[in-house]
């Protein structure tokens, strides 16, 4: 991957908008880009992610919108993001397929739940410890938001942390996604009530039956997806009952 390499400001000097700003001089702020696409989906633009150095450490924080245009994730703009994969008692996998609303890989399908933790109290986090607590605080919101899985169904304590990937990857020419990425696994049977606005299906399967799905050339998947699933996913399903944890708390970033 070639991305611009990017340091973090010295541990002295507070992460503010102006110093960023000097790290990002020519960044693309402007709002047309947004133009058309669907009003709860442009408000959600708003939210602010994790800018990041290529060592995961925290050197800022831009909008959403900010953060996912190709035009400044092609100047080394990187953020923080999680997957969740979550099981059921059967060891299925659920699927969404994002909706069509959704401004970056509308209509994909994906793993349970891809988003960013935010630049809010209780997510961030430098060191990792401290980081993967707040991707978990995360993922129990955005379960809830996307697919209405209330935190009480998916406790902190159940999600198993993996590793960190970091991928860059465009949607279409406008949009894309630069994250250093991380991997949550847990197993819940859990009740769904989805955010139509965020999903426009689900579905549970099996490892092969997941298989089955990406050689179906009428399916569409989000390129983080399929790059887990190519590299890692099935020989981690494998170990989901026994012997998972030796692949839990990766230290190493993969570089995707």
């Amino acid at each position: 991957m070639s991305t611009t390499t990017l340091t973090a400001a010295a541990p002295a000097e507070p992460i503010t908008a102006q110093n960023i700003l000097r790290l990002f001089p020519d960044i693309d702020t402007s709002s047309a880009e947004l133009d058309g696409h669907d009003a709860e989906q442009i408000r959600l633009m708003d939210e602010v992610c994790i800018v990041l150095d290529e060592d995961d450490k925290p050197i800022g924080n831009f909008s959403k919108k900010i953060c996912h245009l190709m035009t400044n994730i092609d100047k080394g703009l990187l953020h923080r993001a999680f997957s969740v994969f979550l099981f059921d008692s059967k060891n299925r996998l659920l699927l969404q397929q994002r909706a069509t609303e959704k401004i970056t890989f509308p209509d994909m399908w994906t793993n349970t739940c891809c988003s960013h933790p935010l630049g809010i109290p209780g997510e961030g986090g430098a060191e990792l410890a401290e980081a993967v607590d707040g991707v978990k605080r995360a993922a129990q919101r955005k379960l809830d938001h996307e697919l209405g899985i209330k935190k009480e169904q998916v406790p902190f304590e159940d999600f198993h942390f993996l590793t960190r990937i970091h991928y860059k990857a465009p949607s279409d020419g406008k949009w894309g996604e630069h994250e250093i990425d991380y991997i949550l696994f847990i197993k819940a049977d859990v009740d769904l009530e989805p955010n139509l606005n965020e999903v426009r299906d689900t579905q549970y399967v099996t490892a092969d039956e997941l298989k089955k799905m990406f050689e179906d050339p009428t399916l569409k998947f989000t390129p983080w997806f399929k790059l887990i699933c190519h590299s890692l996913l099935f020989e981690w399903w494998e170990h989901l009952d026994q012997g998972l944890e030796k692949y839990e708390n990766e230290q190493q970033i993969r570089r995707m």
